[in-house]
């Protein structure tokens, strides 16, 4: 099974930030408050839908195939992201 990083957290649902960063080769750990970036911050389903979409160099009808959804559901869940990632970034 593979070990996802948590975004939210566990008690309440707020967002998580990283505060430390550690580079196994030197040993070297940086420490901090970091926000995770806006795609970390997605979801498991949203940050498949993404690869994806890259993956079908940025085609909805392409998406739509694998998906099998309607061209206008996927355009619909790509506004949605899109929309979802513009408010996510002005925080």
């Amino acid at each position: 099974m593979e070990k996802r990083l948590p975004v939210l957290c566990p008690s309440c649902d707020s967002q998580l930030r990283v505060s430390s960063l550690l580079c196994e080769h030197c040993n070297t750990t940086v420490t901090g408050f970091f926000k995770l970036p806006v795609l970390m911050r997605l979801d498991q389903k949203e940050q498949s839908f993404i690869i994806e979409f890259v993956k079908s160099s940025g085609s909805l009808k392409i998406m739509a195939e694998k998906l099998k959804l309607s061209y206008p559901t996927v355009r619909n869940m790509l506004d949605d992201l899109i929309d979802k990632i513009i408010k996510m970034d002005e925080k």
